[in-house]
């Protein structure tokens, strides 16, 4: 099963369109992740239209259209792998502990709000993964996204991607 990992999309903020080689990457998913700060509307039909299942919550920078139709924290479990995705975790010191405390029945947890790509493994066993910003690097030199397969209980092949540069449009 191949997944594909987003967050802070903020459209039409910080781009007019989602990346190309990001869009490319729907048609292969079998899940599809957003955790939050879509920003518009268009972004979450969008991908309810292209996706084969999405899973996604809303972010601090999404209005009240988005909350009616998102969870805050939203849940799935895939090929005995038990996902979790929340939009914000708090700092990124004691971010482990306190994310293996508040989600313990999970395999891993799917985060954003920071725009900084993050992969990391709890003492718990919890995987936490940020896949960053596909359209918003802020500090960061590329806009990212990731893609990951759940196979027999086991999450593998997890990959950054990095983005090109926009080009001024």
């Amino acid at each position: 099963m191949r997944l594909l990992l987003m967050s802070d999309t903020h459209l039409p903020k910080r781009a007019k369109v989602l990346p190309d080689p990001m869009l490319a990457e729907i048609p292969r998913a079998d899940v599809v992740f957003h955790a939050g700060d879509w920003v518009d509307t268009e972004t979450l039909d969008l991908l309810e239209a292209r996706c084969r299942r999405l899973v996604g919550v809303y972010g601090n920078n999404d209005g009240p259209d988005l909350r009616a139709r998102l969870p805050e924290v939203a849940y799935a479990e895939l090929e005995g792998v038990r996902f979790g995705v929340i939009h914000e975790t708090g700092a990124k010191q004691g971010r482990e502990q306190r994310c293996a405390g508040r989600f313990p029945g999970l395999d891993v947890l799917v985060f954003g709000h920071s725009h900084i790509p993050w992969d990391t493994t709890a003492p718990t066993g919890l995987r936490l993964l940020n896949p960053g910003s596909p359209t918003d690097r802020r500090r960061q030199p590329h806009c990212t996204y990731m893609t990951a397969t759940v196979a027999d209980g086991l999450l593998t092949d997890v990959e950054l991607h990095r983005l090109p540069p926009r080009a001024p449009r």
